[in-house]
């Protein structure tokens, strides 16, 4: 019996600032899965990434997006986190004075929490998991991404370098434990060691209950960590699917190689159209 997807994508269509980016995107990650999402930069990957996530620079004009069969485009960032989405952040923001255990105690408990204490109102009676669990788990999850222990009692992201910074992001993942993950460019400005250890940390996380949207310009992560689908953005739309071998045939040909198979003109989907947002 097959279960459907946990994330369906319907013909979105995003701008931004009255540019339209996102121009008919459709696309269904189920739990399990690990989707590659590939293409130049400017077609509208990071789009894609903030508009799932609720970011409010991004206006959807039409298309739909359903996680667990409801519709999250009318809920805020938090609420679409606390469901079970979750996002790793290209470039991770430093958070000095706020050490990664608290934050990460405070990013669970808030995903823990009941819906009905989310929207103000009467305080919880539960106050979360507790310290002394929270601590073992910590320490588990570090152990399973071989980081030192030290590194939680450090300031998020304060001074990290950019390794460190994505295998923070890892260890968010590994503790929130979402449904849905979506990686956006998780291996930028990674060199080839931190590459594996980041690597080696999205393998030790993944599970049947997850499904992982991994977005990137390379094809040199999914050699470390294996798609079983992989799909090609070109203008704001994919415009190629497949399974892994598609991302072997992108690094040895190119994206022109796409756009002549789909028949988009040369550098179609490949000027640099997409604005950068701030965090939410």
């Amino acid at each position: 019996m097959s279960h459907a997807p946990e994330l369906v994508i319907k013909d979105l269509h995003v701008g931004i600032e009255g540019k339209e980016i996102l121009k008919g995107l459709s696309l269904e990650v189920g739990k399990g899965e690990i989707h590659a999402l590939m293409g130049p930069n400017g077609s509208g990957k990071s789009t894609l990434a903030n508009t799932l996530m609720g970011h409010p620079k991004y206006e959807v004009t039409s298309g739909e997006i359903l996680f667990k069969g409801e519709s999250v485009l009318e809920m805020e960032t938090d609420a679409r986190a606390r469901a079970g989405l979750f996002m790793a952040f290209q470039y991770p923001v430093a958070i000095p004075g706020v050490t990664v255990a608290n934050f990460l105690r405070t990013a669970l408990n808030a995903r823990l929490a009941p819906p009905e204490t989310n929207g103000g109102g009467a305080m919880p009676h539960k106050r979360g998991i507790a310290p002394k669990e929270f601590r073992a788990m910590l320490k588990e999850r570090m152990a399973l991404l071989k980081m030192d222990e030290s590194f939680a009692g450090r300031y998020l992201n304060d001074g990290f370098s950019g390794g460190e910074k994505k295998r923070a992001e890892i260890l968010q993942m590994a503790i929130l434990k979402p449904e849905i993950a979506i990686m956006d460019e998780t291996d930028s400005g990674l060199d080839i060691d931190a590459l594996r250890a980041v690597a080696e940390g999205i393998n030790a996380t993944l599970s049947p209950e997850m499904g992982v949207l991994m977005i990137t310009h390379y094809q040199r992560i999914l050699n470390y960590v294996k798609p079983q689908f992989v799909h090609v953005m070109l203008d704001g739309r994919i415009v190629m699917s497949g399974g892994e071998e598609l991302s072997h045939q992108l690094e040895a040909n190119g994206y022109d190689w796409v756009r002549e198979q789909v028949g988009l003109p040369a550098g179609i989907g490949d000027e640099v159209s997409e604005p950068v947002a701030e965090h939410v």
